[in-house]
């Protein structure tokens, strides 16, 4: 049965480019490639189709991120085929209480269910990350990984901490950039990462902290990434915090195909969308546009290195 048409999920339109190239710091182009079938109005587009729409719009380079051990191979591949992508691997604080045995309801009523891959010790499947890691210099994060309150209760969190802590210690061995995940977890994660000591480039991906954490982070050398959310109309005190860090510490992502910035809010997400949420974090931060592309390019590049 088709599903209603009601609501539009197909892929926003093409943006005016932007007018100095940028980087999309997070995006999860397995997901936006392979975006739910089944959606009567989404045009089918491939990897390159998708990195076309990017290059045409400003969007040249890009931090692929893979956060599951079945999406650890991908990662490893396609950021050997694509000199625009740059690698990031991890086992998200959601898969890591999977991998502990733990499946807990969450507030909004869904239980994570398990699948094969979860019978893979966390232990294990760290050791995977690791080995990408290790194997491919195009791999240059240890992401995403933190802690997430949203979906894990007391024995859930417990586990997440630890798996955490070991994240931040491979980030620290082979000297890659840490992106964080946090989610209704603040005072955890900024404590976790005074106590066991941040990487040196390390990068809160999708901040949605307000002014008070934004200032903490930025005292401490860290970058924040902005994503859609800072376009929505409700998230003032956001765009606070974005308005409270040093423009050299920040950063723009998509999280695609995730939180789609205004207006498109509810469709698919994907990397050609990053000059919807440049625009709004310009006029937030009342700079030029071209200023604030080429604040983001060369941020990038201190984080991260040349692609």
């Amino acid at each position: 049965m088709a599903r209603s048409r009601s609501r539009d999920r197909s892929w926003p339109p093409v943006p005016e480019p932007l007018p100095f190239p940028v980087v999309d710091n997070h995006t999860h182009l397995d997901s936006v490639v392979g975006f739910p079938d089944g959606i009567d109005d989404l045009e089918p587009l491939n990897l390159a189709d998708h990195l076309a729409r990017a290059r045409e719009v400003g969007v040249t380079r890009a931090v692929h991120v893979g956060c599951e051990l079945p999406a650890l191979a991908w990662v490893d591949q396609v950021v050997r085929e694509h000199a625009e992508l740059l690698g990031a691997v991890a086992i998200h604080p959601n898969e890591a209480t999977l991998h502990a045995g733990i499946s807990e309801e969450t507030p909004d009523g869904l239980t994570a269910q398990f699948r094969p891959h979860h019978d893979v010790d966390l232990d294990e499947a760290i050791a995977a990350v690791a080995a990408v890691a290790r194997g491919n210099d195009r791999v240059r994060v240890i992401g995403e990984t933190g802690l997430d309150h949203f979906r894990a209760g007391t024995a859930g969190r417990a586990v997440q901490r630890e798996a955490f802590r070991a994240h931040i210690a491979l980030a620290k061995e082979l000297d890659l950039v840490l992106q964080i995940h946090d989610r209704d977890a603040h005072e955890d994660v900024i404590d976790i990462l005074r106590r066991d000591g941040a990487p040196d480039r390390t990068v809160f991906h999708c901040f949605s902290g307000d002014e008070a954490m934004a200032r903490v982070c930025a005292e401490q050398g860290w970058y924040l990434s902005f994503a859609g959310p800072v376009t929505f109309s409700a998230n003032d005190e956001l765009r606070r915090a974005l308005r409270a860090v040093p423009i050299g510490q920040v950063l723009v992502e998509t999280d695609a195909p995730y939180l789609t910035p205004h207006p498109y809010r509810g469709r698919p997400n994907a990397p050609y969308l990053v000059p919807v949420t440049v625009r709004g974090m310009a006029q937030t931060l009342d700079v030029s546009l071209e200023s604030l592309c080429r604040s983001l390019a060369a941020t990038s590049e201190a984080v991260y290195g040349a692609w």
